[in-house]
């Protein structure tokens, strides 16, 4: 054991400090009053939150119209891990800070000048400092806006929760209409294609192919009484109708069953049609919000006692480290 370590554990923590509990005790006060004079003279923010679950469904026509249960989602869905980290990933956008330094004209608030050095960067990183995301141990998402106006921090917490639904909705409504032109070109196209089918039908109709097997077999049985009447003139009637039959038929079926295929086919891509309008046209909400921001009745910072007793604690131990170090060095050189 060194001659220090014996000092010490000899004169024992308590004299230690019985010895200069009365400059701890200056340092102290001078501490607490500094400290306290100095937390006066931060600005006092107060803090308005809104908590929100993210929802599940990204397309309104699959959520609400599409027959397909099994790739349906529940519009009332509270989104998990995935779909709170998109919505956190959104309110972290330069979009939504943009949007609402230019609603609140955040840069005249803060007290920044329009001309002074760095004015854009000083604006993003007080709102960074007043403004935070976080996602919750239940998977919501928190919005916090520290403010030293509680109805300005109010506002701008519910502002930003309905940006959400603005700028959800725009971003899928870009996409959705760009799926709608497309998915409108093809079946205007394909419609007419089969208007252009029934068309040829009509026209084979009117040269008197209705029913192609039916009336095959209908005069056909007309013919078989003609002839064992020996009626020639019903004879020659019924086979011209034949005759015609046998040259339109084959096209007439043809294009009946090419019809009923491409009908269906029509029918599977007006269903995607519609759901292509109702996705690029209607909007949902994004969220479920839990609790919306109110203006604070009491401020949130600075918390002074924290201050004063931080202070005070670390004046108190640099005291002490300081007298430490100072009593070494005596010791050292009275060696």
């Amino acid at each position: 054991m060194s001659e220090e370590q014996k000092f010490y554990q000899s004169e024992g923590l308590v004299a230690f400090l019985y010895r200069n509990v009365k400059l701890l005790i200056i340092v102290g006060v001078v501490a607490a009053v500094l400290s306290a004079i100095a937390s006066f003279l931060i600005q006092e923010k107060y803090k308005s939150s809104v908590v929100m679950f993210p929802t599940t469904t990204n397309s309104i026509s699959k959520a609400l119209l599409d027959v397909n249960s099994a790739g349906k989602k529940d519009v009332l869905e509270f989104g998990e891990e995935e779909q709170a980290e998109q919505l956190l990933q959104i309110l972290n956008s330069d979009e939504i800070r943009t949007r609402v330094i230019q609603k609140f004209d955040l840069r005249k608030h803060y007290g920044l000048k329009p001309d002074e050095k760095y004015v854009n960067t000083k604006l993003q990183k007080k709102f960074e400092d007043n403004v935070t995301f976080s996602r919750t141990e239940y998977m919501a998402v928190e919005i916090e806006v520290l403010d030293p106006s509680p109805d300005t921090a109010a506002l701008i917490a519910n502002y930003i929760a309905d940006l959400v639904d603005t700028l959800k909705n725009n971003m899928r409504k870009k996409m959705a209409n760009e799926a709608l032109q497309i998915v409108e070109h093809e079946y205007l196209s394909f419609k007419d294609y089969v208007k252009s089918i029934e068309d040829s039908l009509t026209r084979l109709r009117m040269l008197g192919v209705n029913d192609y097997e039916s009336q095959v077999e209908r005069l056909t049985e007309q013919l078989g009484i003609a002839i064992v009447k020996n009626n020639q003139t019903a004879v020659k009637q019924i086979q011209e109708r034949l005759d015609k039959l046998s040259k339109y038929g084959g096209a007439y079926v043809a294009l009946r069953d090419l019809l009923e295929y491409e009908t269906e086919k029509l029918s599977q891509l007006r269903t995607r049609y519609e759901q292509a309008k109702v996705d690029a046209t209607a909007n949902l909400e994004n969220k479920f919000i839990v609790n919306k921001a109110y203006p604070a009745e009491k401020k949130s910072y600075p918390i002074r006692w924290l201050i004063v007793f931080v202070s005070v604690l670390a004046a108190e131990l640099f005291t002490i480290i300081i007298i430490l170090i100072k009593d070494s060095i005596s010791r050292i050189e009275n060696k």
